[in-house]
């Protein structure tokens, strides 16, 4: 059965990993529908050295990989999401890291899980009462 769900940066960074094909793996080949952010995709860009050096990627299976992966996300763009959601998520999120603030949002927004990998935004959020967590 499929599901949807919101992924976060930290989940797409770690796609990108070569030692990670689950998540890559879930990403790519599972029938599940993504969603995110559309500025995850400038960030990543943004970043892309950084994730290069770190994932000790060549460029050309850098973008192999990265293609792949928002070939199966369906980014949304921020101004789409309410006001009345953003304002939740950044309730849930000002003491934890504001940043995971749109993911968060999108993910009330939509009335779907959140996949990710943060363990201390997990905690967080969870210690407030939003536990709608994907775990593929």
């Amino acid at each position: 059965m499929s599901k949807s769900c919101v992924v976060d940066t930290n989940i797409i960074f770690s796609a990108l990993i070569p030692e990670s094909s689950f998540i890559r793996d879930n990403l790519l080949e599972s029938n599940h529908i993504f969603y995110c952010p559309n500025f995850v995709i400038t960030e990543l860009f943004k970043h892309k050295h950084k994730i290069l050096k770190h994932t000790k990627l060549n460029e050309v299976d850098f973008y192999t990989y990265f293609n792949g992966i928002i070939e199966n996300i369906s980014f949304v763009p921020i101004e789409t999401i309410s006001a009345k959601s953003r304002k939740a998520a950044f309730e849930l999120c000002k003491d934890i890291d504001v940043c995971d603030t749109p993911f968060v949002a999108l993910a009330i927004e939509l009335h779907l899980s959140l996949w990710t990998g943060d363990k201390v935004l997990k905690e967080g959020l969870s210690n407030k009462g939003f536990t709608d967590f994907f775990t593929p």
